[in-house]
């Protein structure tokens, strides 16, 4: 796809400019009803959310390290959004078609549709080692969303009032030097207060020993009352406003489906 070839030679800028430019791709999504929204984790931080006939693909990523055995999310989409360009979480390339993408901080204005983006140091020494994320936030069949990516760096006080409390906060549990230990998850939960959260970021059987230094997401389970837990025996959910607890928040843990073919 040329835009992704043209994004491995310009970088960011070329990003942030592609980003601004969205334009049809998302036409007529406020006119669809908004009834359901499905959620499909596609391993680590890689997730699908479909509503209304439109799809958007958060954090794709190559099958090494962490994610070795997973199978690689390559799937169309009509807008992806990538936390960084990490490997494990920015692979674009192989993507099919020609979706729109979203990789710089801002607002982004997509047919009614407001997106933010917060820039946040990815480890715990500002950035210096691993850089830079992009956290996401968006509404999505009445649903607002705050996607954490993966980052070890505390959300800061303009960053906790931006996002608000969100109904669905996507958080990075596992640890290691550029993602929340369970314990730093834990207080980002306690701090953004959402009504509903799905861990990510865990080591799972797919994880090639060798090359992955991150923990299960029981070790985050663990810190919290079994009361809040929801084990689902799937890889998808499907929420309704309806659906989310005023009080919270529930934790809900999606299982991959790693008997599929790869």
């Amino acid at each position: 796809m040329k835009r992704r070839q043209l994004m491995r030679y310009a970088g960011a800028s070329f990003l942030a400019t592609l980003g601004m430019s969205l334009t049809s791709g998302w036409q007529h999504y406020q006119a669809q009803p908004s009834n359901s929204l499905s959620v499909q984790w596609l391993g680590h931080t890689c997730f699908l959310f479909v509503a209304s006939g439109k799809r958007l693909l958060v954090n794709p990523f190559r099958t090494l390290g962490c994610t070795a055995g997973y199978r690689a999310p390559n799937i169309p989409a009509d807008l992806v959004m990538i936390s960084s360009q990490l490997l494990d979480e920015g692979a674009v390339e192989a993507l099919p078609g020609d979706p729109r993408l979203l990789y710089e901080e801002g607002i982004y204005q997509v047919d009614g549709m407001q997106i933010q983006g917060f820039q946040i140091p990815k480890d715990r020494e500002g950035g210096r080692r691993f850089g830079f994320n992009i956290a996401w936030k968006w509404m999505q069949a009445g649903i607002n969303i705050v996607h954490l990516g993966a980052l070890a760096a505390p959300l800061d006080i303009e960053q906790r009032i931006l996002m608000g409390r969100p109904d669905l906060l996507l958080l990075p549990v596992g640890g290691g030097p550029k993602a929340y230990t369970p314990q730093e998850a834990k207080q980002a939960m306690q701090t953004l207060n959402p009504k509903m959260v799905i861990p990510t970021h865990y080591r799972t059987q797919a994880a090639d020993a060798n090359q992955c230094d991150i923990v299960s997401v029981e070790e985050f389970l663990s810190l919290l009352p079994e009361s809040s837990i929801r084990r689902l025996n799937s890889d998808t959910i499907t929420l309704s406003p309806a659906d989310l607890p005023e009080k919270g928040p529930i934790i809900s843990v999606l299982s991959y489906n790693f008997s599929s073919e790869k």
